[in-house]
C-alpha cells in the first residue's frame, strides 16, 4: 500500500509538472486511453469544466478523484496551446474487468461467507487495491478460525479484451491453538492474575484457544489499564509474538515494563473562575497515599468537563501535568475555560411527517439560553418519546461568531406513528376474540391521537373511540374525549356486565413542579349487571349482596371526576434505564354529582429504574389502590373492585387473570413487582426475569405481607407496528406450576 501511494504521488507531480500554461482559460477537455468506459464517466467525476481557468490544485484534485473510483490504473494529465487558451488532456489505462474468479483449496471458510466479505462481482473492475483487500480479508477470517499459517495466493490472466481471470488459491495449514501463554517483565502482578484479565486464553476442553486479532488487541489494552489502575502509570505491554511449538500448537509471549509504582501525592488546580477549587476537587475521590487509579482519575475528570459543559463552556480544555516524585505523582489541572457559549439557533431537519412545532415543545432549551449539555440531552429524550422518530437522533452544533455562540442541529428520521389491523386472539379470561382497529398517534403531524377499535368475541363486545390533543390551541393543555360501549362476560365471577358513555378530560402541566402533569376528567355512563350462574352467586350470598341487587335493576348511572397527576422522569419510555413514574389517580362518584353510584377510589403507583451493571436494568412498581362507598350504598360496584392476577395494571404473573382476592372483589389492593431488564436489539426487542407479589382484601386488619401471593418466570417485549407485545412463562411460587401469559402495551 505504501508503495501505490508513493506512485500515486509522482504520478501527480509528474502531471501537474505538465500543466505550463496555469491560470489559461480551457477550451476543451479531451479523454485518451479509454476502452471499456466512455469519456462522460471521468469528465463529470472530475469538477474541472470548459471555461474555467486552469489551476494545477484542481487537476491534483481531480487525479485523486479518479482513482478512488477504481476505474483507472494509470491517469496521465497534459495540457495542449489552443488559441489564446488550452485544451485539457487526461490520458487513461483502464483496469481490467473481471470476468471470471474461481475459489481453490478452502474448507473451513464456505463461499456463502466469502461473498458476505468481499463485494466483488463479475463484471466489476479488478484493481491493486481489491486484490490485496481480498487477500487481508481471507487471511483474517482463516485467522479467527484457527488458520493462523494460512497462505492465500492470487493469479491474474488478462486477456486481449483487458479482461482478467482471477483464481484464488488457499492453502489452509492446520488449525493451531495457543498451548500456553507466557508473560515476561511482570515482577509486582503474577501471570495468573493477568491471564484473567483476557479474553485470549489456552486451549482447554472448553475453549479453542484460538487467536483472534481485534481480541488480543483489546486484551493489551485491558491489561494496560489493569496496571495503570494499581498505580503502573508508565507501564508498557508489548513487544509480544506468538511461537510456533508445533504444527498445531503456539506459544504466545507477552513482555511487560511495568515502571514504577506511583501513590497519590496530591491535586492542585489553576486558572478556574467559573467554579471555585473546593468544588473541583470534589469530583475527585482519590486519597492521597493510595494507588494512582488512572482509570478513575480520568472517569472523574469527565465529571469536571461536564460540570463545564453544563454552564455553557464547551471550549474548555483541561491539561492535567503528573510530576513524579518519591513514588509519588503530584498532579496539576490547568484549566483553560475558554468562552461561554450561547445557543443563537436551534435548527431541526428530518421531520417530514411531523409538525415543527410538535418537536420544538420538548426542547428544554431555546435560543438565547447558554448552552447545557444536560439540556440538550433531555430534549433528545423528550423528542425520542414522542414515539415518532428512530432513536437515532443526531445531535450537533456549530460556532457561529468569535464569541463562541453555537446554532445546534437536531437531525430526526421519521418512521410510521399509525396502525391499522385486524385480527382473532386469544386470553385465559375470554378465550378467542377478534379485533378491528384503526389509531393514529400523530394525526396530521400535530401529535393528535386518534383510536377506532372493535373487539368481540364470545364473552367480550367492545367499542372505543377516542381522541387526545394534547397542546389545545398550542398551549400546554391537553383536551381529550371518549365515547364508548363495552359488553363483558365476567364468566369466572358468574356475571356480565354492560356498559354504555362518554368522558372529557383537561390536562395542564405543574409549571412548580419538574415534569408533572395533571389531568382532570369528567365521566357519565351507564352499566346494567346481569348475573350469569345464580345457583354459584347465591352459594356466597354475603359477599355477592351487592351484585345480586344489581342484577334485579336495569340499566344505573355513574356520574364522576378524577383527577390524575403523574410526574416523569424516565429517560426512555419504552426501555427506561433510570428514572422514576408517579401517578396518583382519585375518582368521586355521585354524591353531588348525581348518578346511582356514590364510592371514593383512589390508586398510587410508584415505578424507579436504575442502571446495574453493562446494559443490565433494574425495575421497581408498588402499586395501592383502595375504593369505598359512601353516602347512598353501602358497597362499591364489583366492577370498581380489585382483582389481582395474570397481567395488565393489576397483574400478578404466574395466576390466572383476576384470580386474587376475596370473592366479589377485594376493596383494597397492594401489588410489588421487580424485574431485571436487558436489552437484545435496542428497545426494540427486551428480556427480563420478575418477581410479582401482592394481595387483595376487603379490611386492613387482614392484611399480611407474609402471606403475598408470589410468582416469577421470565419473559420478553418486543416493540412492534402493532405495539407492545410480550409473552412471560411465570411459575406459582405458593401452589407451585407454570402459568403462560401474552399481553399487549406495558403494565410497569
Amino acid at each position: 500500500m505504501r508503495l501505490k501511494h508513493l506512485l500515486l504521488c509522482i504520478a501527480l507531480l509528474i502531471s501537474i509538472a505538465s500543466l505550463s500554461a496555469y491560470g489559461e482559460t480551457i477550451y476543451a477537455i479531451r479523454v485518451e486511453g479509454n476502452k471499456s468506459t466512455s469519456a462522460e464517466l471521468a469528465t463529470s467525476a472530475i469538477g474541472i469544466r470548459v471555461g474555467d481557468p486552469l489551476d494545477p490544485e484542481q487537476v491534483a484534485s481531480a487525479i485523486k478523484t479518479l482513482y478512488k473510483m477504481g476505474v483507472y490504473k494509470d491517469i496521465q494529465v497534459h495540457s495542449e496551446v489552443y488559441r489564446t487558451g488550452v485544451n485539457l488532456i487526461i490520458q487513461v489505462v483502464e483496469n481490467p474487468v473481471l470476468a471470471n474468479i474461481e475459489f481453490l483449496g478452502m474448507k473451513a471458510v464456505k463461499k456463502d461467507r466469502v461473498d458476505e466479505l468481499i463485494s466483488l462481482r463479475v463484471g466489476s473492475f479488478w484493481s491493486e487495491h481489491q486484490k490485496h483487500s481480498l487477500e487481508q480479508k481471507l487471511s483474517k477470517e482463516y485467522k479467527s478460525k484457527g488458520f493462523n499459517n494460512v497462505r492465500v495466493t492470487i493469479f491474474e490472466n488478462v486477456d486481449e479484451t483487458n479482461r482478467v481471470r482471477v483464481k484464488v488459491e488457499v492453502e489452509e495449514g492446520k488449525r493451531v491453538a495457543i498451548k500456553s501463554i507466557i508473560f515476561e517483565g511482570n515482577e509486582q502482578i503474577e501471570s495468573e492474575v493477568l491471564q484473567k484479565r483476557m479474553k485470549t486464553k489456552v486451549a482447554s476442553l472448553l475453549r479453542s484457544g484460538r487467536f483472534e486479532q481485534e481480541k488480543f488487541e483489546t486484551d493489551l489494552v485491558n491489561l494496560a489499564t489493569y496496571y495503570k489502575q494499581r498505580g503502573y502509570v508508565d507501564v508498557r505491554i508489548g513487544p509480544w509474538e506468538l511461537i510456533p511449538l508445533n504444527e498445531k500448537d503456539l506459544q504466545l509471549r507477552i513482555v511487560v515494563h511495568e515502571g514504577e509504582k506511583y501513590l497519590m501525592g496530591g491535586l492542585t488546580v489553576e486558572g478556574n473562575q467559573n467554579f471555585d477549587t473546593a468544588t473541583i476537587l470534589s469530583q475527585f475521590t482519590q486519597k492521597v497515599g493510595e494507588p494512582f487509579d488512572e482509570a478513575k482519575f480520568e472517569k472523574q475528570l469527565g465529571k469536571v468537563y461536564s460540570m463545564y459543559f453544563d454552564e455553557g463552556y464547551i471550549y474548555t480544555h483541561i491539561q492535567h501535568e503528573k510530576t513524579r516524585g518519591d513514588k509519588e505523582l503530584q498532579v496539576t489541572l490547568k484549566i483553560n475555560e475558554g468562552s461561554r457559549a450561547k445557543v443563537r439557533q436551534i435548527h431541526i431537519a428530518g421531520n417530514r411527517r411531523t409538525k415543527e412545532k410538535v418537536i420544538r415543545r420538548q426542547l428544554d432549551i431555546a435560543p438565547g439560553d447558554y448552552y447545557r449539555q444536560s439540556q440538550v440531552i433531555r430534549s433528545q429524550q423528550n423528542i425520542y418519546n414522542l414515539g415518532f422518530f428512530e432513536p437515532d437522533i443526531g445531535l450537533d452544533y456549530l460556532p457561529i461568531n468569535q464569541n463562541g455562540d453555537i446554532d445546534l442541529y437536531i437531525d430526526v428520521t421519521d418512521k410510521h406513528s399509525g396502525v391499522a389491523n385486524g385480527g382473532v386472539g386469544y386470553n385465559s379470561q375470554d378465550k378467542f376474540v377478534g379485533q378491528l382497529s384503526v389509531s393514529q398517534n400523530n394525526l396530521f403531524g400535530n401529535n393528535w391521537a386518534g383510536n377506532l377499535s372493535w373487539e368481540f368475541g364470545g364473552s367480550v363486545q367492545n367499542f372505543e373511540l377516542g381522541f387526545t390533543n394534547p397542546n389545545l390551541y398550542d398551549t400546554d393543555i391537553l383536551f381529550g374525549a371518549n365515547l364508548y360501549y363495552t359488553q363483558k362476560d365476567w364468566s369466572s365471577f358468574y356475571y356480565k356486565i354492560s356498559t354504555r358513555g362518554a368522558s372529557l378530560r383537561l390536562g395542564q402541566y405543574l409549571p412548580w413542579i419538574d415534569r408533572t402533569r395533571i389531568v382532570g376528567s369528567y365521566s357519565l355512563y351507564s352499566k346494567k349487571y346481569r348475573i350469569t350462574n345464580m345457583e354459584k352467586i347465591m352459594a356466597d350470598s354475603l359477599a355477592n349482596a351487592t351484585l345480586l341487587e344489581l342484577d334485579s335493576l336495569s340499566w344505573r348511572y355513574t356520574s364522576s371526576i378524577n383527577a390524575t397527576i403523574t410526574r416523569d422522569s424516565r429517560d426512555n419510555i419504552f426501555f427506561p434505564t433510570k428514572g422514576s413514574q408517579v401517578t396518583v389517580f382519585s375518582e368521586l362518584a355521585g354524591g353531588i354529582l348525581g348518578g346511582d353510584f356514590d364510592y371514593f377510589k383512589q390508586i398510587m403507583q410508584v415505578s424507579w429504574f436504575a442502571e446495574a451493571w453493562e446494559k443490565i436494568t433494574l425495575r421497581n412498581k408498588w402499586r395501592f389502590g383502595y375504593v369505598m362507598p359512601y353516602g347512598r350504598n353501602k358497597d362499591a360496584p364489583p366492577d370498581e373492585k380489585f382483582y389481582l392476577g395474570g397481567t395488565g395494571v393489576d397483574g400478578i404473573r404466574g395466576y390466572p387473570d383476576r384470580s386474587i382476592g376475596p370473592a366479589g372483589g377485594g376493596t383494597r389492593a397492594i401489588i410489588f413487582s421487580a424485574e431485571v431488564g436487558y436489552p437484545i436489539a435496542g428497545d426494540q426487542i427486551i428480556f427480563l426475569a420478575f418477581l410479582d407479589a401482592g394481595d387483595s382484601f376487603n379490611k386492613m386488619r387482614d392484611f399480611n405481607f407474609l402471606k403475598f401471593k408470589k410468582g416469577t418466570g421470565a419473559g420478553v417485549r418486543i416493540r412492534s407496528p402493532f405495539g407492545l407485545i410480550g409473552f412471560d412463562y411465570a411459575y406459582n411460587l405458593d401452589k407451585g406450576g407454570w402459568e403462560p401469559h401474552l399481553q399487549f402495551g406495558t403494565t410497569f
